[in-house]
């Protein structure tokens, strides 16, 4: 009795957690790629430059470990081929346990990306996850041979290879768009300067012992030294004084800090991380937009691009637009489009596109007013 218990719980905890992993991941593949290049490029600094090689195809990597970890939560769910599946789940529990610990113990990658932008966890928290979840996938394991799948061998597969095909075209939809759930701190809605903001003042817990020996806490500093000896403090809400966005910042081609203006009024940014990757096959409709909003709105473009490559990409696509340099990092995670644009009024986000959804003049002043 206890062991079908066990083995109930072990399918459906390992099963439901994969599959609400993935489906925040596949929500926003491009987010995956941002932490799979961090990864490449830290290991490449500690195991040798081969990582480097991978960085070019980590979206398609990124990719393909989401829709694995779906399928897997799927086929532990009705113990599809679990001699295959659990030897799968296995690997790759202890390739993420590495890299949480990785991560954790040296302090490499501050967030491994386990649930996106949805649910931040610190490193440590990453790898306790990850030690918890190893139990019950080492129990599906160990008794893989036993479980009988609950359908038949061609059901299964067309459920395993549905849920395969469907989670790619979900995936390669977010990417030629945006993601469907923005969990983002600059989504539609929120304000930038507030974002930046924390968004709590600190708050103490202050040790003290007594005169007897006892410990005593308290949220303010107890200045009666013959009765309270000071111990220590401990910041309650460290979490939650952090600003949600830390460093986004713009400069001009003279280094000079232009980060206030793009919050003066309506400003449309057209980002252009990376001009030497940046698609192309919609700057005819990017170039309508830009003649359809001449003198009614600013403009501007966002690039981590050098002066040089950008403004020979600026002039063979005729974009007659200022352009300003950002981290690349922050630029991506601004808007998940290269190029993308994205429309701010008094620096609130009130409208966001990828290239492929590139707005017309009328639907970028109909939200300014």
């Amino acid at each position: 009795m206890i062991q079908k218990i066990v083995d109930q719980a072990s399918r459906f905890f390992v099963g439901a957690l994969f599959i609400f992993s993935g489906l925040i991941k596949l929500n926003d593949p491009i987010g995956t790629e941002i932490k799979m290049e961090e990864y490449f490029e830290v290991f490449a600094e500690d195991f040798g430059s081969f990582f480097l090689w991978l960085k070019p195809y980590a979206l398609e990597i990124g990719l393909t470990l989401i829709v694995l970890e779906l399928a897997l939560g799927v086929a532990v769910l009705i113990f599809y081929r679990m001699n295959i599946t659990t030897k799968v789940l296995l690997a790759l529990m202890v390739f993420f346990t590495f890299l949480t610990f990785y991560s954790a113990f040296f302090n490499k990658v501050t967030d491994c990306g386990c649930f996106g932008d949805a649910i931040k966890l610190t490193p440590w928290e990453s790898f306790t996850k990850d030690v918890i979840l190893m139990f019950p996938v080492l129990h599906l394991f160990w008794y893989r041979k036993r479980y009988a799948p609950v359908l038949y061998s061609r059901e299964g597969h067309a459920v395993v290879g549905g849920v395969t095909i469907i989670c790619f075209v979900v995936g390669i939809y977010a990417i030629r768009h945006l993601p469907f759930i923005d969990f983002r701190a600059y989504r539609i809605g929120n304000n930038i300067p507030q974002q930046m903001q924390p968004q709590e003042q600190p708050v103490f817990e202050y040790t003290f012992k007594q005169n007897d020996g006892s410990l005593i806490k308290s949220e303010k500093y107890l200045s009666d030294t013959l009765t309270y000896k000071y111990v220590g403090v401990e910041q309650l809400n460290e979490e939650k004084t952090k600003a949600k966005i830390t460093d986004y910042a713009v400069y001009d081609a003279d280094g000079n800090d232009i980060t206030q203006s793009t919050f003066e009024g309506a400003k449309l940014l057209f980002v252009i991380y990376d001009a030497g990757k940046a698609s192309v096959k919609n700057m005819d409709k990017i170039q309508q937009l830009i003649k359809g909003l001449e003198g009614k709105v600013d403009m501007m473009v966002l690039t981590a691009s050098g002066a040089a490559q950008f403004e020979t990409f600026r002039h063979e696509h005729q974009l007659a637009v200022p352009y300003y340099f950002a981290d690349a990092t922050v630029l991506k995670t601004i808007v998940r489009a290269n190029p993308g644009i994205t429309l701010w009024v008094n620096g609130t986000v009130q409208g966001m596109w990828h290239d492929n959804d590139t707005p017309t003049a009328a639907d970028v002043t109909a939200l300014i007013h």
